[in-house]
C-alpha cells in the first residue's frame, strides 16, 4: 500500500479486529471494542470552561506578543 492510501473501511475494520486478537486474545478484544466512549462536553460549554481559566493579558501576550 502506497504512502496517503486509505484501506476500504470494511477491510480496516477486519484487519484491525484481526490484530487485536492475535494481539489480546477474544476476551480482552471484545471487552476493548465494547468499553464505553466518554461523552465530550458541547463545544460552547468546552470553550466557557476554558476561558474561564484564562489570565487574560498572558492570552494575549502569548497571541499578540508584547
Amino acid at each position: 500500500m502506497k504512502q496517503g492510501q486509505y484501506i476500504k473501511e470494511e477491510k480496516l475494520l477486519k484487519k484491525g479486529i484481526d490484530i487485536l486478537m492475535e494481539k489480546l486474545g477474544p476476551v480482552e478484544t471484545s471487552r476493548f471494542l465494547s468499553l464505553p466512549v466518554p461523552k465530550r462536553l458541547e463545544s460552547v460549554k468546552r470553550h466557557h470552561r476554558w476561558q474561564s481559566k484564562l489570565e487574560k493579558d498572558e492570552f494575549f501576550n502569548d497571541v499578540f506578543g508584547g
